[in-house]
């Protein structure tokens, strides 16, 4: 008896410290008020149009519902007016496109890493921000094809993160060349491997990025943040998704999360909000008031602003997760790409227009650029 108590205690001294790690609730605030402003006209259609996507995987198990989900979220960026060339890479380990709108800069680089739960999503799905970050920061934006769960591990995709970073260092859209400005990207799932990634950087003594954005960004594997609950009814996106599995007692979560993906949730590489936040480049976090993920994002400004860093949060009421992607139906999607076009470029990106003026020549987003194009449009 008295070894099998000690058995337990030690069970339960190991889930606690090191598959939970630390407790953060000293970083937690109210959840905002209720906005009295209601959102944009567009907004309901595209909380139409998720259910519709949701729709699409419901019934579906295993293999057949991660495809679905997968052909669903390619399928967001179908039919829309783009302004950029995308050009296919597969060089050196790395896969992806380059997102080159007219006037960018082959020498202004911006890794691009979409969301998806780290088991779908794809450049195509996100085309309409990455086509928006390249037109409005006048960045060649690489738009990165990591390689996703299940069929490789959650250490598959962090790898591929990283050796991208090391490709495009030294990799432009014209070839072999040094970057004048490199920044780095991305939404949910691939805003965790954002702020994963600068993290890295720094304590591999690489050149760090000159800006990091990171839309609703997943920061904390643990699932301890308050509004993953009180924020689940309305968030459209992520409620139905994940509201079930959120139900299961946290600890059993814990065990499935490390027995799956060999990191402890508290890992810094899947939870950046854990790790060291201190020396980071200027990060800006947005992130959207109604959503789940609301205080994984106001949990890691906290954090990172108490450790030193320069790090913006902007949040916005309504707004489905990741809005970003659905502009131009929703104003505030382009509002908030406005908002990080203008955080570009006080860290140093220069837009088109300023481009073109200083250089007076063209521009690797024409057509004159002898890289092989796939087509502006889909």
């Amino acid at each position: 008896m008295f070894w099998l108590l000690v058995a337990v205690v030690a069970l339960c001294a190991f889930t606690v410290f090191k598959l939970r790690g630390a407790n953060l609730t000293w970083l937690d605030e109210p959840l905002p008020a209720p906005a009295n402003t209601p959102p944009s006209d567009g907004h309901q259609g595209v909380v139409e149009q998720l259910g519709e996507l949701t729709r699409a995987s419901q019934g579906l198990r295993g293999r057949a519902r991660i495809h679905s989900i997968r052909r669903a979220m390619d399928a967001i960026s179908e039919g829309r007016d783009l302004h950029s060339r995308f050009v296919p890479v597969t060089e050196g380990g790395v896969r992806g496109e380059w997102v080159l709108a007219p006037g960018c800069d082959a020498d202004q680089r911006l890794l691009y890493i979409h969301g998806g739960a780290w088991l779908a999503g794809s450049p195509r799905s996100h085309r309409t921000i990455t086509d928006a970050l390249s037109r409005l920061s006048g960045c060649a934006v690489f738009s990165l094809d990591y390689r996703l769960m299940p069929e490789n591990s959650r250490r598959d995709g962090i790898e591929d993160c990283q050796q991208a970073w090391r490709w495009l260092l030294h990799n432009g859209p014209e070839g072999p060349a040094p970057a004048r400005f490199m920044a780095v990207a991305g939404d949910s799932a691939g805003g965790n491997l954002t702020l994963s990634l600068i993290a890295w950087i720094r304590d591999e003594g690489l050149r760090q990025a000159d800006a990091a954005v990171a839309f609703s960004p997943a920061t904390d594997g643990t699932l301890t943040s308050p509004s993953l609950s009180s924020n689940q009814a309305s968030d459209p996106m992520l409620g139905p998704a994940f509201g079930a599995m959120l139900r299961y007692p946290r600890p059993l979560l814990w065990w499935s999360s490390w027995l799956g993906s060999r990191f402890f949730p508290s890992d810094p590489i899947v939870s950046p909000l854990r790790g060291d936040l201190r020396d980071l480049p200027p990060v800006l976090v947005q992130a959207s008031e109604a959503e789940m993920l609301l205080d994984d994002a106001r949990r890691y400004v906290r954090r990172a602003r108490a450790a030193g860093s320069a790090v913006e949060l902007q949040t916005w009421p309504h707004m489905v997760h990741v809005w970003q992607l659905f502009t131009p139906e929703l104003e505030e999607a382009d509002a908030a790409l406005a908002e990080v076009a203008r955080f570009l470029q006080e860290a140093g990106a220069r837009p088109p227009g300023r481009l073109q003026e200083a250089q007076g020549q063209g521009d690797p987003g024409s057509g004159e650029n002898p890289v092989a194009e796939e087509g502006a449009t889909l």
